[in-house]
């Protein structure tokens, strides 16, 4: 199972719920592709991170150390970098 299931999963249950396959009896496919302006901001967010996920399994960078978990704390710097304290750097 790849690091981007989980996400997927959400997107098609957000989907199958949104008016567009509910109300209007399109498939989640044809609501995902043509009409992504008219679903609920919910499943368009959820669509922007499984995209930014599928994009990180292909950065180099992030290669070895894998897609960083979908529910973190964003204390790392961008790219995975820690940050450093600049009150903890001793200047003397």
């Amino acid at each position: 199972m790849n690091s981007c299931q989980s996400i997927r999963d959400d997107l098609a249950s957000c989907l199958l719920a949104s008016p567009c396959v509910q109300e209007q009896g399109k498939s989640a496919q044809d609501c995902l592709r043509n009409e992504k302006e008219s679903l609920p901001l919910e499943c368009q967010n959820i669509y922007k991170s499984y995209v930014a996920c599928k994009r990180g399994m292909l950065d180099m960078r992030k290669r070895f150390r894998g897609n960083a978990p979908a529910a973190t704390k964003r204390t790392n710097a961008p790219g995975g970098t820690s940050q450093v304290d600049s009150a903890a750097v001793d200047t003397a």
